[in-house]
């Protein structure tokens, strides 16, 4: 029987020389249209959305998946390599990333995360996947014989691990830039044995691993692994790139929805209808849900708070108690006719980053015709589903400040 995978290891990061660092840093691949990416990456040649969102450099009626994108993103890869710009440590070390937006400010492990956890759910999920996006990230993972973009996890409470990685914030980063939405991202190479060895036994020993952000990430590097399993291949693909943070430093933002029209209802029928649900306070400016089982909502010209009846809320069950879950089944479904979040062309989703302007200005334009703000989804929620192997519905949360791709990346030997 093989010997059992360390949760964590080190490895050989591929990252821009720390000159080259701010140039190279990207958003997230997921978080931009193609069109979006087309225009932060022009003029700059080094951009990392050149590799995660190749797609840009191609004419715009090609498919975005089609085999030319892969290929073209590998070039791109390749050429960032040839020219000096990314360069590969020598030996496998661990590397301390701290990111600071505004006040706030988190301090976590970027490390290679065990595929057998995550198959065995030691590395625990809370989002179903799409089999077309699993298929990206498979086929980007395969063009560029790495992972580029990293699985956003957390870990539960320890001291010593948040001790160890702040210890490693002491030196000379290897890169520190702030980014055009004044999120500072540093990092710090952290190659000395003593230290590596510790930081592996404290997360190691840790009971489990959470997946905020990254499942088709986490999902197609385990799909990867599987199919090189037994090719006599190196085991490098055993393991994805993952930036770990303490659960208790991760910031959830609210996750709001808009919709299309009220489903029929007169504007004074679906207030009535509400009412029979909430309690309904009309209210003189924007309304922030500033607690649990509290919503915002905006509706022809007006704000309004809005408190479901505590008699509505299912207490037992993580997943319909949260407020994302009591929205749908109280007001989504019933009054508005929304069963389905996944595929219902009428809801849209708008991350809080954008504030509560944006959602007046999608009902006031006459797109949408009402708006819910949302008390923001907590860590401790998040991982009380995935403790009880559930899944969270649809757009429940929005994680920030966001990683940066192209920092560092996990080639696979």
């Amino acid at each position: 029987m093989p010997a059992a995978r360390p949760l964590i290891r080190p490895f050989a990061g591929l990252r821009p020389r720390s000159e080259h660092a701010a140039a190279v840093a990207a958003p997230p691949y997921d978080v931009l249209s193609s069109e979006e990416a087309r225009q932060r990456a022009a003029g700059k040649p080094c951009s990392f959305l050149h590799i995660s969102k190749a797609e840009i450099d191609l004419p715009p009626e090609v498919d975005h998946y089609a085999p030319e994108v892969y290929a073209r993103s590998a070039e791109n890869l390749k050429k960032l390599i040839d020219e000096g710009i990314l360069i590969r440590d020598t030996s496998p070390c661990y590397y301390a990333y701290r990111l600071v937006m505004g006040t706030h400010t988190q301090c976590g492990l970027i490390a290679a995360a065990s595929v057998a956890d995550y198959d065995s759910n030691r590395i625990r999920k809370h989002e179903f996947t799409r089999p077309d996006k699993e298929d990206d990230r498979v086929r980007q993972i395969e063009a560029l014989n790495a992972q580029t973009g990293p699985v956003l996890l957390a870990h539960p409470d320890s001291e010593e691990a948040e001790r160890l990685i702040a210890a490693a914030t002491s030196g000379t980063p290897v890169a520190d830039l702030t980014a055009d939405d004044g999120i500072r991202h540093t990092i710090w190479r952290i190659d000395e044995a003593k230290a590596i060895e510790r930081i592996s036994a404290v997360i190691g020993a840790l009971p489990s691993l959470y997946i905020a952000d990254g499942h088709h990430r986490s999902a197609a590097a385990s799909r990867v692994a599987a199919a090189r399993r037994g090719q006599g291949r190196p085991d490098s693909a055993e393991y994805f790139l993952a930036v770990i943070f303490p659960a208790r430093q991760m910031r959830i933002m609210d996750y709001n929805r808009v919709v299309r029209d009220l489903n029929g209802h007169s504007l004074d029928s679906f207030l009535q209808a509400v009412g029979e649900r909430c309690t309904v306070t009309s209210c003189a400016g924007r309304v922030t849900a500033e607690r649990t089982g509290t919503f915002g909502m905006y509706v022809d010209g007006r704000w309004y708070r809005l408190a479901i009846r505590p008699d509505r809320v299912p207490t037992q069950d993580p997943v319909r108690r949260l407020d994302v879950s009591v929205l749908s089944e109280q007001i989504l479904a019933p009054i508005l006719g929304i069963a389905d979040l996944r595929r219902d062309t009428r809801i849209d989703f708008v991350g809080g980053i954008r504030g509560l302007g944006e959602l007046e200005r999608r009902v006031n334009s006459g797109e949408m015709a009402v708006a819910f703000a949302m008390h923001p989804t907590q860590m401790a929620e998040l991982m009380s589903v995935a403790d009880a192997g559930e899944v969270m519905p649809p757009k429940s949360t929005w994680f920030e400040p966001k990683l940066a791709d192209g920092l560092v990346s996990h080639v696979l030997d």
